[in-house]
């Protein structure tokens, strides 16, 4: 063994005590409320990567798409085919706001998309319910902040996980959560000219 790699092992080897006392020390579980915002790219995939872990573990879970509206997409589609049993999906809203131009029929769905996400988590049969680009509707007042934070607050199961997406997360989502990302936005093939495409985007 050469001193670069002697000296890499006891290094190492030191870490890991001092990992392992850290660790030892992190017994609790809790259902989480976990926030993706930020103007990056990533924030449903990554949402969508933990929905299909619950899956593989063969745990109940639950989506509710507050914004996307009918267009097609590779999870969705993946999801009704194959996995109906295990992850209920319900695409609420109509499109993007610029698309559908009508702030009450925008109101109206998300208040319904609402109602089916209070549902979902109420259920203690599901593990995690995804609340996709949930943040757009709170963006724009189609619903309380104050009404979601509390009921996350107050009547979501223990041991329920929640995620929810979308940029320009508020204030007192972020105070409530128990994980927040934020994607951040470096470089976007869309400022060069490139549109959405299958497979990356949707």
């Amino acid at each position: 063994m050469t001193d670069d790699s002697a000296r890499h092992a006891v290094k190492m080897a030191k870490k890991k005590v001092a990992r392992d006392k850290i660790m030892a020390t992190k017994t609790d579980q809790k259902g989480l409320i976990m926030v993706h915002t930020g103007k990056g790219k990533g924030k449903s995939s990554a949402a969508f990567g933990m929905i299909f872990r619950c899956i593989a573990h063969d745990m109940q879970c639950a989506v509710v798409q507050f914004i996307k509206g009918g267009m097609s997409t590779g999870e969705r589609d993946l999801i009704l085919k194959h996995f109906p049993d295990t992850c209920a999906f319900h695409t609420m809203g109509e499109g993007f706001t610029w698309e559908t131009q009508d702030r009450d029929r925008d109101t109206e769905m998300a208040q319904a998309a609402w109602e089916k996400a209070k549902e979902l988590i109420r259920d203690p049969a599901n593990h995690m319910v995804l609340l996709d680009e949930i943040n757009i509707a709170l963006r724009y007042d189609y619903i309380d902040i104050n009404e979601v934070v509390s009921f996350l607050q107050t009547e979501k199961p223990e041991m329920t996980h929640v995620v929810l997406t979308g940029r320009n997360a508020k204030d007192e989502l972020i105070e409530a959560a128990d994980l927040v990302t934020e994607m951040e936005l470096i470089k976007h093939p869309f400022r060069s000219g490139i549109k959405a495409q299958i497979g990356v985007e949707y």
